[in-house]
């Protein structure tokens, strides 16, 4: 059996602009000046606690606690009042779907929570194509191989004939610390050349070419 577990924001869906409106609602509700929003998309794919003290590290942990909390409560808000745009990035739903069909067992590593997670999948109808689903609700935040060796165990597969695909280093440090294939895209919120240096076995510039890769 092979398993592909692929990260989520910035390599299966494009949610940088509704991550960004949160994370600046947050730093406004605790009374900061928001990050700069190259600063916020660099920091996508860690567990809020350790995103707030990338962000705000001139502050202590009782402040990130606060912004994290204000940053899911903006977020609950937004997917509430039907305002969240996460949209696959071109050529993703046929790729996970054609991956399926050749007998790849999928799965999701992310810092979205549980709720995040599901209701992204069920809005693009993805929701059966994957059989593991790892969420920071559950885990450490990457690198941490937490996440990837629950997805090892949940579907059996050694972690030989596993990979991690993801946009950023994060995503190669968790599967170079889980000792899975480590693959790089190119269209999400690191540099080609930081996902190389941090261990990336190779870097896709299209879903077409991840597919060429997998095979």
């Amino acid at each position: 059996m092979r398993l592909a577990v692929f990260d989520c924001d910035g390599t299966l869906v494009d949610g940088q602009a509704d991550i960004c409106e949160a994370m600046e609602l947050a730093f406004a509700r605790c009374a900061l000046p928001a990050p700069d929003r190259h600063l916020i998309r660099r920091a996508v794919g860690l567990s809020l606690p350790r995103a707030m003290m990338l962000l705000a590290p001139a502050t202590d942990a009782q402040t990130h606690d606060a912004l994290a909390e204000a940053y899911k409560q903006a977020f609950r808000t937004a997917r509430s009042e039907g305002r969240l745009a996460e949209p696959l990035f071109p050529g993703i739903d046929g790729l996970v779907r054609r991956l399926n069909t050749a007998g790849w067992m999928l799965g999701v590593a992310t810092g979205k929570s549980d709720r995040g997670l599901t209701h992204c999948l069920a809005v693009h109808n993805l929701s059966d194509a994957f059989a593991t689903l790892q969420t920071a609700d559950r885990h450490p935040s990457k690198p941490h191989p937490a996440m990837l060796e629950a997805a090892l165990a949940e579907t059996g597969v050694d972690a030989h004939n596993a990979v991690m695909i993801g946009d950023t280093v994060f995503d190669i440090e968790m599967a170079r610390h889980a000792g899975v294939r480590a693959i790089g895209v190119s269209w999400g919120y690191h540099e080609v050349e930081e996902l190389l240096e941090a261990g990336a076995d190779v870097v896709a510039e299209s879903p077409d070419e991840l597919e060429e890769i997998l095979r």
